[in-house]
């Protein structure tokens, strides 16, 4: 299943939704016009675990493609938000996880040229996430340095806690698409937290594409274009730390919740990393895109006072 929240044209409030060719159907809605009771955000389908998602699915596959009244919208005439729209913690940043990128990262900024033994963590907080289309703001008195990182994002669906790899990816609620946005010149004494963590720096979409459609995270080609100019490309096959290796080694020390968000880090071809360096500036058009996920796409724009 492809996951949204969404926001229809006539009311405010944030729904949870389904797309199913072209459509965005109501989770809540259509439950209650047959007589069951499902949750209205992402993350209270998340916590109702595997059954929930079951539940669903029986649902679905009992409704032929035919909807009750009231129930599908198309997908042109609702918003699509964040399909988390703010986590209830930081997201987990992965830095340095795709070899190309550790050696033009040492080239260019303060990281080593070796490769990293262990997972490269950072984190972003939640008020960094924006939803499909809305701007990067770009503040001039901070940064003149504004970077892009297209990410496989990995949302976890049941508590890990010190869980290995073999058992990692059943822990797995869905995948989605992240731009880990970034100031390079806000880098503090090593600590990367201000420097990607500023106000819209996490664009998060457009959906989340539940696990079983994706049995193996470690296929998925993944880029980005700048105004229509492509600037990465890469398959999440390079990635240095896998999938299942990540979530072994955070939930060795860290519990990981339902709900939670990993950033898996992005491959080469960021602007720090190119000759001359270039840097995200009012006007562009950011687009990134991963395999059987979807795409996001993000104007520059100057920040609001």
């Amino acid at each position: 299943m492809k996951l949204v929240t969404y926001r229809s044209a006539i009311e405010a409030a944030a729904r949870l939704g389904v797309l199913a060719d072209g459509l965005v159907l109501d989770v809540a809605r259509l439950g209650a016009a047959n007589q069951q009771q499902f949750p209205d955000t992402m993350l209270g389908l998340i916590d109702e675990g595997p059954t929930g998602l079951a539940a669903l699915r029986r649902l679905l596959d009992q409704q032929g493609g035919v909807y009750p009244l009231g129930v599908a919208s198309a997908l042109a005439n609702v918003t699509l938000l964040a399909p988390i729209p703010r986590p209830r913690k930081n997201i987990f940043g992965i830095g340095l996880n795709y070899v190309e990128h550790v050696a033009e990262s040492a080239k260019t900024l303060d990281t080593a040229k070796d490769l990293p033994k262990q997972p490269v963590i950072f984190s972003k907080p939640p008020t960094c996430v924006v939803g499909p289309g809305v701007p990067i703001e770009h503040n001039a008195a901070i940064t003149q340095q504004l970077d892009w990182e297209v990410e496989l994002a990995v949302i976890i669906g049941t508590t890990a806690r010190r869980v290995s790899k073999a058992e990692a990816l059943s822990h797995v609620f869905g995948y989605s698409v992240m731009i880990d946005v970034s100031a390079r010149d806000n880098r503090r004494a090593g600590q990367w937290i201000y420097s990607k963590g500023q106000d819209t720096y996490a664009p998060f979409g457009p959906c989340i594409v539940t696990a079983d459609e994706i049995p193996d995270p470690q296929v998925l080609d993944l880029w980005l274009t700048v105004n229509g100019v492509e600037k990465q490309r890469s398959n999440t096959r390079h990635m240095l730390f896998k999938v299942d290796h990540l979530i072994a080694d955070l939930s060795a020390g860290i519990t990981l919740e339902p709900g939670d968000i990993i950033a898996t880090g992005t491959p080469e071809g960021v602007g720090a990393g190119r000759t001359p360096q270039e840097w995200l500036w009012p006007g562009d058009v950011v687009v990134a895109t991963v395999d059987r996920v979807g795409t996001i796409r993000h104007p520059v724009v100057n920040a609001t006072p």
